[in-house]
Parts: C-alpha cells; structure tokens; sequence
C-alpha cells in the first residue's frame, strides 16, 4: 500500500480539547497545521462518545471569575447560545465547526498514529514525521514538519519518541509535597464509563446480561450513592484501573466497567428499592474515559505546593483553578470515599517550561500528559484546562515555526504577548504599552459607574452565620453602607481583609475591624468607616459576623466586581485552611446584599486601555452609568496627531465569573451573557466630523475584531454603546486598535 506524505508547519495529534485548541491557535497564528484524531468525533472525553462536563478554573463555581477565555471560551459561550440543553451531539458539532473554520488547518479523523520517526541521543532527540492509519479509508499517511504537538492525553506520541515522562506517584521526598506517598509506586487515577437514561412513558423490563455485576456482591451499594434518577457524570465515581495499567489493560478496564454499569442498572430496576418501571436505559458508553497515565517531563515540573501556594511563574502561559482532586486506586471498590480534594485560594498560573519536552527538541505537550507531579496532576487534568494550555501551546508552535526556533528557545514574553492578542487565558500581565494604539491615546466615556448600590427585593438573609461582601476599591473607600434590618437594639461586627493574591476573592491580610450600633428597625442603611484606605486597586473582602438579631436585606442584582458570600462549616474530612471552600456565593449567584459603596475609579475609561483583559485587583474593565442615565453611553480615543487605523479590536464583559457547563450539570437560564454589548457602533473623527466605521448588531461573543480593507485616519475613535443583552449598563473590557 502506497504511503501518502502529508507536510504541515505544525502536526498535533489528539482531538480532544486540548489538541483542538492547540490546532486552531497554531492555524489562526498563520501556520499550516495538520490535526490528527484516532476518533471519528472531536473532544475526546467531552465528546459524545464519553460525555464527561467541561470543567476548569471555575471549579463549579468555587472561584471567581475564573471562566476560560480564548478559545475555550469561545466555544462555552457559543455552546450556551445553541445548546443551553447540553445536547452532546450538538457539542461535537459546534467542535467540528470550529475546526473546519479554519483556512489553514487540516482535518484528520479516524486515523490512528502507530509510528513515530525520531532521531537523535537520548537528550536531545529529534521528530521528523508521525505515520497513521485511517481506519475506513485504508489510507496509510505520513506527516511531517518542524514542529510536533503530543496531545494524546496518554503521551504516546512522546513515548515513541523517547521523551522523558512518569507513570504513577512520586515519593513525597521528591517535591516535598504533603499528598505524595512515602514511597513511590505505579499508581495513577482509573477509567470510567458513564450511562445515560431516559422515562420511556411505559412500563420497562429490564433482563440483565451475563456479564452485568451481582452488586451485593461488591462493596458499591454502601460506600457509593446510587440513585434512579441521577445519570451521566452524576456518577463520576464508576471508576476502575487505577492499580493497572489504564493503556495496556484498557479493554479489562473497560469490561469491569460495564460489567458494573448493567449492575447498577439491574440493582435500580430490579430490587425493588427504586421508583424506576417507566425508566430505561438510553445510552452506555463504549469507551472508557482515561484520567491518567504518562506525563511527558519538561524543564519544570509543576508540583502540589506550586498549585496551593499559587506561586508566581514569569512565563505563565494559562491558567489553572480545579482542586486537586485525587481519587483512591480502588476507584468504585474503594472503601475510602471517591475523590479527596484540596483547594488553593484562587486561580494558579501554569507555566511554559512546563508545555514543551525537556529532551526532545521540537516537541510540545497539551492535555493532561504536560510536564507536573501526580498530585499536581490532580488539577490541571480537567478538560477546560487542558485547552487553555493548548491554545499556548498552539500559538509556542506557530512562534517557534516562524522563527525556527526550538520550543524550549522562545521568549515567554512574546508568547505571553501573542496570547494576550488572541484573549488568551493569562492573568495578572498587560498588553505591552505601545502595542495598541489606544495605550498612548486620551480616554474619555459620556459616563463611569460612581457607585455600587444594589436595588433591593424585600428579602432578608438572617446574619445567623458570618457572611461577606467583596468589592474593588482603588486609592480611596468611601461611601460604604449596609441596609439591614434588626429585631432589637445589636452591635455589628466587622472584620476588612486584603486578598493574598490580586486574582483572590477570600479573606487574607486583616487590614481593619470595628464595631457598628444598630438600632432596632427594618432597612436601616448602616454606615460602615474602618478607618482604612487603600494604597492602589484591589479587592476588599468585608466580613460581616454572625449575629442573630440582624438579617441582611438583599437586592436584585450582584453589580460588577463584587460577590455576596456565606460562611459555612467545612466538614471534619476537609483540610484547612480552605477559605475557597469556606465561604460560598451559591446561595446568592446572581444576587447580592443591599450595599454601596463609592466606585468611580474601579470603572474609569482608562480600564479598557491600561492592557490587562481579565479581572485582576478588580474588574479592569470601563462601565458606565446606568442606560437610564446615559442613554448611549460612549467611550473615545483621542490622539494628539492623525494615526492610521486598520484593526479595532473590542473585548467586551463576557462575564467570566458565570459557570458554563457543555452538558448537563447545571443549566444557566440565558442563553446571552446579559453583560455582553448587544448592539453599538463605532465612529472616527477626522477634520472635525464623525463617520461611522463600523457597527454590532446582536452581538452575543467576548471578542470582535473589525479589519478594515483600507486602513483611514483618524484623530479619534469612539464607541457607541446602544443597548446590552440585559446589563442595566455598558461594560468593555478592552478597547484595542491597531496600525
């Protein structure tokens, strides 16, 4: 059979997110890039052939403002439009759509790389092409180019290629990490299978199989929650292989698995403990969804004690947020309970040495297989994670390709800038001033939001436990009061922290304490003065303690930058501290306490200029009064001289607190970020006149770039916001233009 030869400036390998996000960043930077699955769908464990969410930094809603950007992003926001259901056939098309957007990107489904040509000493190894087998059209395919992404989740790529890597847990000694074992061993997390059912409308029988597990026989019934109505990655837990081998044992591995789904499903239909005769099954999965197994070794190991201590990376590339979330090596016939999970205080950085092979030389890695310890692991292995790191690893190729460079040669810094173009998920680092025109233009907006204050609903919260507010402040407090109610004559006590870290929303440093009088009455507005001032932009966590004669009115809204929070017991399993998991907003979400506090600085226009595209010591974004106020507010650039414009690049507020989910864990009740700008319009000035340039009109996406064929002049540019998708006010995050 012939051999066909495929060249590309970049070859990923790998469909699922990680490896999508790698191609379509590598593809959008200018490279040719072949993308190479072994399956006939795209997403790999979030894809309908497995059906597990996409989860991230978010953490299910633990952090804040912690939703992906970039291309992740993209594909959470698009997904909530068309399929707030969580549909998971619709979820691969909307993949597959992304994918073959892409002028410069190659498709390759169903073809199986079994061969990797490399060359080199064991330290300095060299691919120079991978060869697969496309199953169904009998195609033998060789690919080639310069640069090569191993996002197989399992590494295989590395592996053939002689890359360093590790299998199973390190030694605690190694990285002094506190979860590691004492000894070091082949442990890695098992493999699961998920089910799906369905009310048939009429009375359904169920026979089991031969091979369906008697579960009173096992252990499952008393250490796992089984119920008739939960389905899907409700049960996460049904997991096996962790004392195997996940990739040479896969088909045992997935043979016990189903052998325990048809028991479970036999168990709820057939021992009478269940209202379930009208249920039945609608879905099983045929292909176990792998958490684990080698991890490709870079130049930094990322470790337990980088992840909790949120320590700082120069080169950051992405983001991290899940818990580190270990699961016991017996998986579903552990007595121990199915996950332990541990959390840092906020969003961690990922770093890039740890994205690229420390050994082979023109070789990077995306998904669950980059260059950290099994305990690390823990967390950057969720999907919406791994595709931020993608998208970095994405764009490092298509730099390396450009500059012939090795992966491991290329400035962070311009990495980092280049995603910062692309609304990568980086936090905590600008745009480099002169970049964008806009950073050396007067800012000025027809309005800024002066004060949050919350409407109120006629609801109270009882203060029976400490509760929180946080809010961004910058240089100066004031203004800050509470409405309340009180049953009788009571003091309030309050307690004002700084965060540890600026991407944190969890009480760190003390900065001040009071008490404050109360009166007895209902909606009293409490005047609150800690005698405090800040010395720069940063977010404020006001505690309130618990005392039982107040409640705590509540308002309609939660208005930007700030959170409404509950304190609430961790349980005697939990480590501590863990403030992210002590103090909680869902019972709030979108709502808020009546509060206000003067806010003008957070919400200048300079915001939307100073480079920075994520909430970082507050919100970085403009807002301007409320449309009631401000009918059309706007927001100009203005320059001493003429400049030439060809791109006007808008990031608007997409929300990034809000917990999107591809599937079926939660639903969000809009289909449209309510914060996003629906429709405006942009003008330039030139010898005095205003033309308009460009328009929006029902916009529902974060970021939109206008490319103008002809470039014009322009001594200012100014948008127009007519109407959001529900914001009682306009909000952008990034007014960006370029020469």
């Amino acid at each position: 059979m012939n051999e066909e030869q495929f060249v590309s400036d970049v070859t990923v390998i790998g469909g699922g997110l990680a490896g999508v996000s790698a191609a379509i960043a590598a593809a959008r930077n200018g490279r040719s890039v072949a993308l190479v699955t072994n399956r006939p769908v795209l997403g790999g464990n979030s894809s309908s052939e497995v059906r597990v969410w996409v989860v991230g930094a978010t953490a299910h809603g633990y952090n804040h403002n912690a939703r992906e950007g970039g291309i992740m992003g993209e594909l959470f926001v698009e997904n909530q439009y068309r399929n707030p259901d969580g549909n998971p056939y619709l979820w691969d098309a909307l993949i597959y759509e992304k994918v073959r957007a892409e002028e410069n990107l190659t498709l390759f489904l169903n073809t199986d790389v079994r061969i990797v040509d490399a060359s080199g000493p064991d330290d300095d190894r060299t691919i120079t092409s991978v060869t697969g087998w496309m199953m169904g059209s009998e195609r033998l395919i060789e690919f080639s180019g310069p640069i090569f992404v191993d996002a197989t989740g399992d590494g295989l790529v590395g592996f053939l290629a002689g890359a360093d890597h590790r299998i199973g847990r390190e030694a605690r000694s190694e990285y002094g990490e506190p979860w590691a074992p004492e000894v070091a061993d082949d442990v890695t997390l098992g493999s699961t299978l998920l089910f799906y059912t369905t009310d048939a409308g009429h009375p359904v029988k169920f026979v089991p199989p031969a091979f369906a597990k008697d579960l009173s026989t096992t252990s499952i019934p008393h250490n796992r929650i089984i119920s008739a109505g939960d389905n899907g990655c409700a049960y996460w837990w049904i997991e096996f292989g962790g004392e195997l081998d996940t990739v040479r044992d896969n088909e045992a591995i997935r043979d016990e698995l189903w052998s325990v789904i048809y028991g479970i499903w036999d168990h709820i239909k057939n021992s009478g403990q269940f209202d379930a005769d009208r249920m039945t099954l609608e879905w099983v999965g045929s292909l176990p969804g792998k958490r684990e197994y080698r991890r490709l070794l870079g130049d930094y190991v990322l470790t337990q004690n980088d992840i909790i201590e949120q320590r700082f990376f120069s080169d950051q590339v992405a983001f991290g947020g899940w818990s580190i979330d270990l699961h016991p090596p017996g998986g579903m016939y552990a007595s121990e309970e199915g996950a332990k999970q541990r959390y840092a205080d906020g969003i961690y950085p990922i770093p890039y040495r740890s994205l690229y092979s420390r050994n082979v030389r023109n070789m990077l890695m995306a998904g669950r297989n980059v260059s950290a310890s099994h305990v690390a692991f823990g967390s950057t292995r969720v999907m919406a994670t791994c595709a931020t790191i993608g998208q970095a690893v994405g764009t490092a190729a298509a730099l390396a390709v450009a500059s012939g460079l090795r992966p491991s040669e290329l400035d962070a810094t311009e990495l980092q800038q280049n995603l910062l173009r692309d609304d990568g998920s980086i936090f905590g680092i600008a745009e480099e001033p002169g970049t964008s025109i806009a950073s050396r233009a007067s800012v000025t907006a027809s309005s800024s939001l002066a004060r949050l204050e919350v409407r109120g609903t006629g609801e109270r919260w009882p203060l029976i436990k400490d509760a929180a507010i946080v809010f961004p402040v910058e240089d100066v407090l004031s203004g800050l009061a509470l409405q309340l109610s009180a049953a009788a004559p009571t003091e309030l006590r309050f307690t004002l922290s700084t965060p540890s870290h600026d991407q944190n929303y969890v009480p760190g440093e003390v900065v001040a304490q009071g008490t404050v009088t109360v009166g007895a009455g209902h909606g009293q507005w409490i005047a609150i003065d800690p005698d405090w001032q800040p010395d720069g932009a940063t977010n404020v966590f006001l505690q309130l303690h618990a005392e039982p004669e107040i409640s705590l009115d509540l308002g309609a809204e939660r208005p930007p930058g700030t959170f409404s929070l509950t304190r609430k017991e961790l349980l005697p399993k939990h480590e501590r501290p863990q403030p992210l998991r002590e103090w909680s907003d869902r019972p709030f979400l979108r709502r808020s306490f009546r509060f206000r506090v003067d806010s003008e600085a957070p919400f200048q226009p300079g915001k939307a200029v100073n480079g920075l595209l994520r909430p970082f010591a507050g919100p970085n974004m403009w807002a301007s009064a409320d449309f009631a106020e401000d009918a059309e507010p706007w927001i100009a650039l203005r320059w001493a001289d003429e400049e030439r414009i060809s791109v006007v690049d808008l990031v608007f507020d997409d929300d990034v607190n809000e917990d999107l989910i591809n599937l079926h864990h939660h639903r969000t009740p809009f289909e449209v970020m309510p914060s996003l700008v629906r429709d405006y319009r942009l003008e330039a000035e030139a010898a005095g006149v205003w033309t308009v340039v460009a328009e929006g009109r029902d916009n529902r996406v974060r970021r939109v770039r206008h490319v103008f064929r002809e470039a014009f002049r322009a001594t200012a540019l100014r948008l127009v916001i007519e109407s959001s998708n529900g914001e009682p006010r306009a909000h952008l995050q990034a007014f960006r233009v370029y020469a």
